[in-house]
Order: C-alpha cells, then structure tokens, then sequence
C-alpha cells in the first residue's frame, strides 16, 4: 500500500504519486463533474469537466465521465450504479486492470474523487485511494501537468464482479432507520441546505426527517487535504456512537466523502443512498423537515 499519507489505506499525498508516475500498476482517473443549477434552483444540470482536464491534468492520468460512462442509464436519477458488466468495461476501457492501484483524482470538489473511491469498492477493487489535496495542491505545489486529452492507453483486464450491497442504501433502507434508534442517517449537503434556506431544493426544502448534517465540504482543510484523525473524530462524534450510518446528499455524490471520513475512523457499516434527495424529495410520502 501507499507509504505516504495520514490513513495509507485510503489516501495518497502528492508526494507518494509523483514518485509513482510512472509505474504501470498505478493509474490516475479524474472523475470531476460540474454541477450547475437551473434559475429556480430545483435541479442541477451536469457538464463533465472534461475541458478543465485538457486545461491541465496528472500526466499520464484519463478522464472519467461519471454520469455518461459510470451510471446507469435513468431519466430520472442521474449518477445511479451502473451494472458489473458496465463498470468493468469502462474500468478495462481506462487501462485499469484486477491489480491496478487507481488513485481517484478531482480537479474539483473532492467528493468526485470520494465518488470514485466507493464505486471502486462497491464493485470489489480495493486497491484505490483517493488524492489527497486533489490537483489544486498538485498545481500549487507546481509539480508536473499535462495537457490536452489523455493519452492513449492499452484496455485493461478487468474481472466483472456483482455489487456489494451492503454499502449501498435504498429508499427503504433510509424510512426503516427513521427513528429506529441504531441508525445515523447523515446528510452530506451544506448547512443551508438542510436548514432549507438556500442552495438547490431537489423538489422539497429541508433534509430528510430525523438526519443529522455533517457537509462534506467540512472534511477538508482549506488546502484541500482531509482534517486530522481528532477533527474528524469529533466531527462525526454522533455518528460514531450508532452501529450503522446512512449517508446521503443530493444524488449519491458529496455523502461518499462521508463514507470515506467514517471508514477511515473505523466505522465499518456505512451505506450511501445512492438516489438520494433526487428520489426522496419528489416523493411527497416521503418525510421531510426543516
């Protein structure tokens, strides 16, 4: 495993990857998506930051366009699991094989990176880590970047495995732990958002009845990095307390930060709600407060 980071299980710091540009088993994958709301702030529209990463990326490191090529084809969620079959043939497609070490890179919100992470896991590559600082601390610390599209890369061997389920959160899931009492449902968005006084609505303000808010964004420092063990700890002192966790936020993106937070303090029975407010919002039956 990486030998250079805070939890080497689940990071890797700019240094371990610039020594490591250039061995064959380690592949960079950039996952960043753009989310822009619409004028009335009910929904996103999404636009993969593609041109950003031909502006400057990891050399050697290729694009992943999470919602076209990693997400299974839905119109009304967006950013939903693909099948096994799917998510292997893109991970072959990106040059990763069964041992591969991915490291998950944003050029963004680290959470795209998060995303990647878990996605990774869910479908059984535990060989992965997430960039810590992402590429703002590769870029201020001036190391090497490359431009334009990715450079070409040989199709990996990648083995089609079925999800793991229990990391994964349904509607169901998240209306039994509503006042079940060994639940934590956490939610990821920011603080105005839960509150239900800004941000995107997703179809009804507010957070899903009972959960707590933890925002992703409050994971990382202000250089992009994860927060020390202690601040983590008692960032998510709550949730630590419960058995299990459900994390969700507006479309399964910002609460795998969480997940990723949880499983690095130990905390092994985290599940995502991978439709999130997109599905539980729309649904008037579905308990909601502010």
């Amino acid at each position: 495993m990486p030998d250079a980071a805070s939890y080497p299980e689940f990071l890797v710091s700019t240094e371990w990857l610039a020594r490591h540009l250039d061995d064959p088993r380690v592949r960079v994958l950039d996952p960043t998506t753009l989310l822009i709301p619409v004028p009335d702030y009910s929904r996103y529209d999404t636009v993969p930051a593609r041109e950003d990463f031909e502006k400057g990326h990891v050399p050697g490191a290729a694009f992943v366009d999470v919602q076209a090529e990693l997400s299974a084809p839905d119109a009304h969620l967006r950013f939903m699991l693909p099948d096994a079959r799917t998510f292997a043939g893109a991970m072959a497609g990106y040059g990763v094989s069964d041992d591969s070490f991915v490291v998950a890179c944003a050029t963004a919100n680290h959470w795209w990176a998060t995303r990647l992470w878990w996605m990774l896991r869910v479908f059984g590559h535990e060989r992965v880590a997430v960039l810590d600082g992402g590429l703002q601390k590769w870029l201020a610390e001036k190391r090497p970047v490359e431009t334009g599209a990715a450079a070409p890369r040989p199709r990996g061997s990648y083995t089609s495995r079925e999800p793991n389920r229990a990391m994964v959160a349904t509607r169901a899931d998240v209306l039994a732990a509503i006042g079940a009492g060994d639940v934590c449902n956490i939610n990821a968005l920011h603080p105005t958002q839960h509150a239900g006084t800004g941000g995107v609505t997703y179809g009804r303000r507010g957070h899903i009845a009972g959960s707590v808010n933890v925002p992703a964004a409050a994971n990382v420092n202000a250089d992009n990095t994860f927060k020390s063990m202690a601040e983590l700890r008692a960032q998510f002192a709550q949730a630590l307390q419960q058995p299990k966790v459900i994390t969700y936020c507006g479309g399964g993106i910002a609460a795998t930060s969480v997940a990723l937070a949880l499983d690095m303090l130990g905390h092994k029975s985290v599940k995502v709600y991978d439709a999130s407010l997109t599905e539980w919002a729309v649904d008037p039956e579905l308990p909601m407060e502010m």
